[in-house]
């Protein structure tokens, strides 16, 4: 787990365990010396000590401290991987130049790997949609379609996108009958809202909000009874295989 960032620290060796105690102090040793240098060189003599198991541990436990290991990370390889993280991190901040662009006095650059160029084949991913002429297209269409103009022109899209939506689908276009709608208009206007705001203009908005919303309610209660009638025409039926069964014991 940690050959990955030893190797990001030019630190190539051949194999390494952390629970060989002789392995796992060498490496501390050598963060130390050569990436963290929290120390100065006289005040490393208790790392340095690698053969005595309890001196070694002391200054370990104190090198943890200065270098502000975090005291939740109890085993040695939470350590550990901290410590790498923390030369990483200092190697990086040394030479942050070469790794996030230009080297001070030199052209040369650090170059990443090279993005993938995407064609959009799409058209409307290239259109300009605050354009004057987007703007004057879409009241044209909107007057076609009999549809309110809105002062901002995108709500008026919306509005054109549903009408598409319910009115001019492929479905619909192919059995225009099965979706006509029949009968009288509801005359809502002089319908009864049952409370008055004091304005006329939003005693009418409000009727016509309340004629959405129920028949946003009927399209929901459709959708209700037709996942009853498709979970109902699996467990309304059946299936056994009387050759399982058996009588008596």
């Amino acid at each position: 787990m940690f050959e990955r960032k030893l190797n990001a620290l030019n630190c190539f060796l051949e194999s390494f365990n952390p629970a060989d105690e002789d392995q796992f102090r060498s490496v501390i040793l050598w963060l130390e010396d050569q990436k963290i240098r929290q120390y100065k060189i006289e005040e490393r003599e208790g790392l340095r000590d690698v053969k005595s198991s309890l001196a070694w541990s002391k200054s370990y436990e104190k090198y943890l401290e200065a270098v502000g290991c975090p005291s939740f990370l109890k085993t040695r390889n939470e350590q550990l991987d901290w410590l790498l993280c923390l030369a990483i991190k200092l190697v990086y901040q040394e030479k942050s130049n070469r790794y996030s662009g230009t080297i001070e006095g030199s052209e040369n650059k650090f170059q990443g790997p090279a993005k993938p160029s995407i064609v959009p084949t799409n058209p409307l991913d290239n259109m300009d949609f605050e354009s004057q002429d987007f703007k004057n297209g879409v009241k044209v269409l909107a007057g076609i379609l009999n549809v309110g103009v809105h002062p901002d022109h995108l709500v008026t899209l919306e509005a054109v996108a549903r009408v598409i939506n319910v009115r001019l689908s492929t479905e619909v276009l192919k059995n225009p009958g099965k979706f006509s709608i029949e009968g009288t208009p509801y005359p809502f206007a002089e319908a009864d809202l049952g409370f008055d705001t004091g304005d006329p203009a939003l005693n009418q908005a409000s009727k016509v909000l309340r004629l959405l919303f129920i028949s946003d309610l009927r399209d929901l209660q459709t959708k209700i009874n037709e996942c009853i009638v498709g979970i109902q025409r699996i467990t309304a039926n059946p299936k056994t295989d009387t050759a399982l069964g058996k009588v008596g014991y």
